[in-house]
């Protein structure tokens, strides 16, 4: 594969769907203005908004979502990862699902969260995923691609399992996706150094879209959505307002700190 843009989008969506997906088309749009190929959005890029009017409207979020993440990908002629919106499921719940789709349209992989929020932090916001989501049951896949490289997927709290990664960099990961919703609580303590964790300790870029500011209620988020070079370099930083950060993936770059630090080849426990 050559050098290419990528970009992780930054958005501050809330309990709107429309204007989430116009908001979504302009940072998509000057993405591509700026050269990028490979585009992610962040996780609840289409709703951010309570759990119950989400899944009370989630069979329309879905399919508006899954229209536009394919228009978007053939209008711009991109791959473009949406980070995490909801699927419907029998049980009445949803899959919070990450689609990879290519600039003909076509989906590349899909990938449904593992990891769920369940936490209670001393932000006075209390947070259950697990009241309207159905954890995926599958470790991510890769996609293959000649263009871009081997691509992990991954979604938000996944970013602290890193035996998710791990798993993905064992099957040959080159760049790995991490679409995320971080707590400005969390966040401020925690996101930039697991990024960088995960692109150390495998050695692979890392692209992380992310919401940031102020949704719906007290709901905050942390921003700074950014690109990880495999040496943990922070190669773009979008700041705390909606932006695009974008980077270069260079191939050279990832054979070059692989051959200098060789840890992949080194593991002693598979």
């Amino acid at each position: 594969m050559k050098s290419y843009l990528a970009a992780a989008l930054q958005m501050t969506s809330l309990p709107d769907v429309e204007k989430n997906l116009d908001q979504a088309e302009e940072l998509i749009d000057l993405a591509v203005r700026r050269g990028a190929e490979l585009i992610g959005l962040p996780e609840n890029f289409a709703y951010m908004g309570e759990e119950q009017d989400k899944i009370e409207r989630a069979k329309e979020i879905s399919d508006q979502t899954e229209k536009f993440l394919r228009t978007m990908a053939q209008r711009y002629q991109v791959t473009l990862l949406g980070g995490g919106f909801p699927v419907p499921v029998a049980s009445g719940q949803v899959h919070n699902t990450a689609l990879l789709i290519g600039p003909d349209g076509e989906e590349l992989s899909r990938y449904e969260k593992v990891h769920l929020f369940d936490v209670d932090i001393p932000d006075g916001y209390k947070y259950q995923e697990s009241t309207t989501v159905v954890p995926g049951r599958r470790l991510p896949k890769l996609y293959d691609s000649e263009q871009f490289g081997k691509i992990g997927l991954s979604v938000c709290y996944d970013v602290r399992f890193p035996e998710l990664y791990r798993h993905l960099s064992k099957t040959g990961a080159e760049v790995l996706f991490v679409p995320a919703a971080f707590t400005a609580y969390t966040g401020k303590d925690h996101w930039q150094v697991l990024i960088q964790a995960r692109a150390i300790e495998n050695t692979c870029y890392m692209i992380a879209p992310a919401q940031t500011g102020v949704h719906y209620d007290r709901r905050q988020t942390h921003g700074h959505a950014m690109i990880v070079d495999p040496w943990g370099v922070i190669l773009a930083d979008a700041g705390s307002e909606p932006g695009v950060a974008i980077a270069e993936v260079d191939p050279g770059r990832l054979s070059q700190v692989r051959r200098q630090m060789p840890s992949l080849q080194h593991r002693v426990f598979a």
